[in-house]
């Protein structure tokens, strides 16, 4: 057997081995370099691009800047887009002044003890709105000059409650504002006297009526696909195709509001309009047993497929007793008209108060006073406000026309020869509250009322209605 034998030294191999090490590490490093070139390439080409591509655009916004700067009626367009980005914040800063005539006739009263304004101031500015005015309070009867009038007249305010809301249709979908009408030519708001407040729907009007506008589209769709499969069903056979044409060629029935949506209309100033109570007809509308297609009213005050007012300051429940008849009743303790001040006082402040004579020569009692109302009244969002007197005093000056009979002219003081005026005797409010309330008693029949409990209140506010 042949043996082999190593002539190479050991030394030889160790220096090949380094020779290979060395070749190896030169393969990694010529490797690693084309590698950081290629990289280096592609980050110069991506930094080159972006740089291309911002140029591009920085060009571009130059070129619109150009164009801008050189618009003529740039200035306006400004002014046009920063009034469009207010518009809600002026919405909702809104004030409708108009709404103080229809106050006025609420807190006012009139009757055989009456009060007249001679000056009158309205502040909205501020977050509470006020009226400061100057009045006399009329007593006719002896006393000739009494404060039992102008004590009624203070003592009310805590009793007065403003309503505002919004009128749905059947389906409760919110009718715009501008196609209900509360009140008459002469501004008088429209009330029924023995069913209460109700508004005219101008239903046929543009946007009147959401729940038809919503559901017309598709009622369209399918008068479409019907007279699409009748034609196709006909076309195939010969004979019938004259038929098929003369039903595309017809057009479909016209339908009127009433017809389309079901609601009963009454003509008003020449147009056809749907009556729709704010105040509820809870013996017409109180159901037992509804269906769920049926309208009614249930026992919590919730209405259903009826169109109607959704207030909201007012709740109406029900009470069944054990005869069966339905007890109703409101409630509006949170919309007070005139609260009270944060320090507890009484939101009308008398500031003044002095013997007088009018324009007649009769003896009055002059006085001025400011009131501060709930801030909520005036709003522009708040729709269909409406102010409500105590349940003793209706409102019979609710319009316009009839708004003047609160005014009159001012009252001058008493003269110095004029005796009567000046010795005729006054009663101290806070000293004959008392002789107040009898006086209050005696005269029950006159407009004006003065309930002074908790529970006269609440039982004179569910009689509102």
């Amino acid at each position: 057997m042949a043996k082999e034998i190593n002539l190479v030294p050991d030394i030889k191999n160790e220096f090949i081995q380094t020779l290979k090490f060395r070749n190896f590490v030169f393969f990694l490093c010529i490797v690693v370099a084309a590698s950081s070139l290629i990289v280096m390439l592609i980050f110069l080409s991506i930094a080159g691009g972006q740089q291309g591509f911002i140029n591009a655009k920085q060009n571009t916004i130059d070129a619109l800047q150009k164009k801008i700067t050189d618009y003529s009626d740039l200035s306006d367009f400004l002014t046009i887009r920063d009034q469009l980005k207010n518009i809600n914040i002026i919405t909702e800063n809104k004030k409708m002044m108009s709404r103080t005539f229809n106050i006025l006739s609420a807190i006012i009263p009139t009757g055989d003890d009456y009060i007249n304004i001679s000056e009158l101031s309205v502040s909205l500015a501020d977050e509470s709105p006020t009226f400061n005015f100057e009045a006399q309070a009329n007593a006719g009867t002896d006393p000739k000059i009494d404060y039992k009038v102008l004590d009624a007249f203070k003592k009310s305010m805590q009793y007065l409650r403003y309503d505002y809301g919004e009128y749905v249709d059947k389906n409760d979908q919110p009718i715009p504002a501008y196609c209900i009408v509360e009140s008459n030519i002469d501004g008088s708001t429209f009330r029924d006297p023995e069913r209460g407040y109700f508004a005219y729907w101008l239903i046929e009007g543009e946007g009147c009526n959401p729940s038809a506008e919503e559901s017309e589209e598709e009622e369209e769709e399918e008068v479409e696909e019907d007279t699409l499969f009748k034609v196709e069903r006909l076309t195939s056979d010969s004979e019938l195709l004259k038929e098929a044409t003369t039903i595309q060629e017809q057009p479909a029935p016209a339908q009127t509001i009433a017809e389309k949506t079901g609601y009963q209309t009454e003509e008003y100033n020449g147009q056809n309009v749907v009556r729709i109570w704010r105040t509820p007809q809870y013996v017409d509308w109180y159901k037992s047993n509804p269906s769920d297609d049926e309208p009614y009213m249930d026992l919590n005050g919730a209405i259903h497929n009826i169109p109607h007012f959704n207030s909201s300051c007012i709740t109406y429940s029900g009470t069944e007793k054990e005869n069966g008849a339905i007890t109703w009743s409101t409630t509006n303790e949170s919309c007070l008209l005139v609260p009270n001040n944060e320090d507890g006082s009484a939101g009308i402040s008398i500031e003044d108060s002095s013997n007088g004579r009018n324009a007649a020569e009769e003896l009055v009692l002059r006085f001025s006073a400011v009131i501060t109302f709930a801030p909520e009244v005036f709003n522009f969002n708040n729709h269909h406000m409406l102010a409500l007197p105590p349940a003793g005093r209706r409102n019979v000056t609710d319009s316009y026309a009839q708004i003047q009979s609160i005014f009159a002219e001012r009252a001058t003081d008493c003269a110095q020869n004029d005796t009567e005026c000046i010795t005729t005797p006054t009663s101290d409010t806070s000293s004959n509250s008392s002789d107040n309330n009898s006086n209050n008693n005696d005269n029950s029949n006159n407009d004006t009322t003065n309930p002074t409990t908790e529970e006269e209140s609440r039982e004179e506010q569910e009689e509102l209605w």
